[in-house]
């Protein structure tokens, strides 16, 4: 074993994970006026992320669908910007495939956009114009936790991860990965895995920050 996979096992060992319930149970108790006011606050950061991004730079979004802090500002300030949005796709390679392909943007609101059910629950586009995720300059991530080092609790399905591990460690900058919460959801340390891929930035109501 590597030192470093012996070093994150000391870690983890020292380390025990909130239940994923805990946070989405505090998701769900806000109202929908809560939650947009929320996300209004959490935009105004968005000029600093911004500052990181080429002109027509083109952004991974997602559908808030399970109580997340709503995506419509993000893809307010995407079209707003000229830059390019893009939802994410699961299985357009096979059930078996977690990596994740995107699908532009074409409407102004995310509840216009023609969706499918995925067998997981989530909401999803269809297109044949696909990206994948190495084509894009940023892509903001779901999450259920995040810590101060930016190391990210997924719903356990290990898309992101799968879909963001090679470019990730071959040390490639793009595209970033910047997570979208609220302030309660960030949390001091989580155990992180050899496979997870942490991110490069996060955006909560009270500000931005950045881990590299």
């Amino acid at each position: 074993m590597s030192p470093e996979l012996k070093s994150l096992e000391l870690k983890n060992a020292q380390v025990s994970n909130p239940p994923r319930r805990q946070f989405t149970r505090q998701r769900r108790q806000l109202n929908d006026g809560e939650r947009r006011n929320l996300a209004k606050a959490a935009s105004l950061h968005l000029s600093k992320l911004q500052q990181h991004l080429p002109a027509h730079a083109r952004i991974g979004l997602y559908y808030d669908g399970f109580g997340e802090l709503p995506t419509q500002p993000l893809l307010d300030w995407s079209q707003r910007l000229g830059y390019l949005p893009y939802l994410p796709v699961v299985g357009s390679l096979g059930h078996d495939d977690k990596r994740l392909r995107f699908v532009p943007i074409y409407h102004s609101k995310l509840l216009n956009i023609p969706t499918r059910i995925h067998r997981l629950g989530m909401k999803q586009n269809h297109h044949r114009r696909l990206l994948w995720a190495s084509e894009l300059d940023v892509i903001i991530c779901p999450l259920v936790a995040v810590d101060l080092n930016g190391n990210r609790m997924g719903m356990g399905g290990g898309f992101y991860d799968t879909t963001l591990g090679n470019s990730y460690r071959s040390g490639f900058k793009k595209p970033l990965k910047v997570g979208w919460c609220y302030d309660f959801q960030v949390v001091e340390q989580l155990a992180r895995q050899p496979w997870d891929v942490p991110l490069d930035g996060l955006i909560t109501p009270n500000g931005i920050r950045w881990f590299r």
